[in-house]
Order: C-alpha cells, then structure tokens, then sequence
C-alpha cells in the first residue's frame, strides 16, 4: 500500500501547486492548500482587497477657522509624501481644484494605520483616522460638530485635520467597492465557506455602508492592526479555521495569524512576505479558483486513497486464495502505481465533473 500513497499523495499536491502557478497563483506549500480547502471562515481587510484602492474625495468641510480650500491645501501638502492610496486622492483632488501649496512643513511622522503629525507654519498639525486624533493625541469635539459629522458622512470614511489640538476640518473619502466583490462572496458561501467578516480602520458609517454593498452582515469598524490579530486569534479559539486576505502592512499580523494567508497583486512587501498564498492578478475570482482547486486536489487524494486500498486489497485476497500468483500479483500492483501516479497529476480545474465541497477527511 505505501508505495503507491507515497507516490500519488505528493503527485497530487505538486501538480495543484503548478496549476494554481498557471492561474497566477503563487503556494508556498502544500499544505496551504490543504488549509484552504477545508477553511469555513474567511476575513477580509476592505481597502485594497474589497475596494478598487482607488478613493475619491466627494466633500471636504470647514470646522474651524480655516476655510474648505485652506482645509484641503493644507491637507494635500501634508499627505503627498506618501504613497496611501487615501493621501493620494487627498493630493489628487487639490489638484484638479487648482490648490497649490508650498512646503510649509517641517518633517512629518507616518504612524502606521493611524495617520500623520508634523509641525505646519509653526503649529502641530495631525492628519487621519478619528481614533488617531481623539484617542490617541487628545483633540477634542464639540456635540455640534460631533452632530454635524454624523449627519453628512454617514456612508463615507472620514479624514480628519487637527491644528494645535482643536479641529478644523474633515475630508470626506468615497472607495466603492469592486464589482466582482459581491458575487465572489456569495459564491464562496456556496463552495462552503460559512462565515465571512469584514475588517476595516474606518469609521462605522463608512463600515455598515460597504459591508451592506456587499451583502456581509459581519464587520468590523475602526480596528488597529493588532485588533486584526486579536480578532484572528479569537475566530480560531472557537474552533474556526480561518482564511485572512489583505493588502497592507497593517494587515500582516493578521495574515500572520491565520490558518492560511492570501495577499493581493498590489500588495506591500511585507503582507507578500507573510502571506502563504499569492495572488499575481488583481481579480477576486482567484478566490473561488483556488478553493476549487484545494478542494480538487484533496478529493483526488482521497479518490487515490480508495483506489490503492480497493485494488491492493483485491490483489492480497486473490493471491491468498490461489487465484492469481505472486508475479502476476505484483505486475498488476507496479501498472496500477504507475496509473494512478499519472492521473494524479492530471488538472482539477479542467476536469469535467464538478468538484464536490464537501470534503472527505483523507487518511
């Protein structure tokens, strides 16, 4: 029996590693592969990953003493140093209103999944998430403001700009969703996925808004990097074998902490560094591929299982009962070796019959 399960088994998994390489995906290991085949929750990070990464700033409004064009220039000379796709749209928008600026700040200080401090003509200025500038450096709202906020960004994610500790503006930032992003969800629900969570570092209104585009009732909003982990780590203490998929730095120890970890094309180093599994196209049905594909590949090593079981079995019985001699016996054991080491490598996609999900646990 060894024989031929030392043979088939690894056959099996290099070839799914090799056709996932062909549809552009990269494996670490096998083993990723069994991971995912038999996951039942899947985690995503939003930016990057469910949206396009590309924002749009649909509003910027004036808190302060400062006016919308002052807010936006001032924001834009700030975040141009960075490659954020967020800081991007910031200095995009200034742009295409014409708002130039001059350097009028000293070094900045990039704190990651937060947002940005520097010193602008004189005065600390702080750029970024709600958490970053009323948690984390003090600055404080009025219930007006707090009210007026509440009113006119509730399906958007918010910029927020502080001068010496008061607040003078927001920036609000749109990031639809991709197009595919719905069907894929609920296509992987199908192929046995039960659970699906959504992470983010936005606001709860910019979360709930894109959660409901994408027909995920379970998210979470405004959560640091290590609430990523925190929250991975906590879904696998239930008993849940996870998937996690991301794009960013903030993202990695969260990737680092799942069962199996898929990053996207235009991911940073490190997210690829971390991740198990890479994807070489910016295309969600990558997704759904490579479950078919590990769901393939571990029910043609259960197929094999049974086949080298059934067929050796036979071959031990006939030859005990005098039926077949011990050559003819070991002829038929090598040719069928042989057979099902070649069919073991054979593609799972292409295959003509539909991969079943419901996996059995092989030997």
């Amino acid at each position: 029996f060894s024989c031929a399960l030392k043979l088939t088994t690894p056959l099996s998994v290099i070839s799914a590693m090799k056709e996932a390489s062909d549809n552009r995906m990269m494996v670490k290991g096998g083993k990723f592969l069994e991971k995912y085949a038999t996951a039942d929750t899947i985690v995503f990070d939003k930016t990057g990953t469910l949206t396009n990464a590309t924002p749009k700033v649909v509003d910027v409004i004036s808190l302060g003493d400062y006016s919308r064009d002052e807010i936006l220039r001032m924001s834009a000379c700030i975040e141009e140093h960075f490659a954020h796709s967020i800081a991007t749209a910031i200095v995009k928008q200034a742009e295409e209103e014409g708002l130039k600026h001059d350097e009028d700040h000293s070094e900045v200080e990039y704190i990651v999944a937060h947002g940005i401090a520097t010193s602008y003509n004189g005065k600390r200025a702080v750029i970024g998430s709600r958490h970053f500038l009323f948690d984390d450096e003090g600055v404080e709202i009025s219930k007006e403001d707090e009210k007026l906020i509440d009113e006119k960004v509730c399906e958007y994610s918010v910029v927020y700009l502080a001068i010496d500790n008061k607040l003078e503006g927001i920036i609000c930032i749109n990031d639809p969703v991709r197009k595919e992003a719905r069907d894929v969800i609920e296509e992987l629900k199908e192929l046995g996925i039960e659970n699906v969570i959504m992470l983010t570092g936005d606001s709860e209104s910019g979360a709930k808004s894109s959660a409901e585009a994408l027909g995920i009732t379970e998210y979470r909003s405004q959560v640091l990097p290590e609430d990523k982990a925190s929250i991975v780590e906590s879904l696998k203490e239930e008993g849940r074998t996870i998937i996690m998929v991301g794009d960013g730095i903030n993202d990695s120890p969260a990737l680092a902490a799942a069962d199996v970890s898929v990053s996207m094309k235009n991911s940073s180093d490190i997210a690829r560094e971390v991740a198990d599994v890479s994807l070489l196209s910016d295309n969600l049905y990558d997704l759904i591929t490579l479950r078919k594909l590990s769901v393939g590949m571990l029910n043609k090593i259960d197929t094999n299982y049974h086949s080298i079981i059934g067929i050796n079995g036979s071959l031990i019985a006939l030859g005990m009962f005098g039926i077949i001699t011990p050559s003819t016996s070991s002829l038929i054991h090598n040719l069928s070796t042989m057979l099902l080491g070649a069919l073991s490598t054979r593609s799972v996609l292409k295959e003509p019959r539909e991969i079943e999900v419901n996996v059995v646990e092989t030997a």
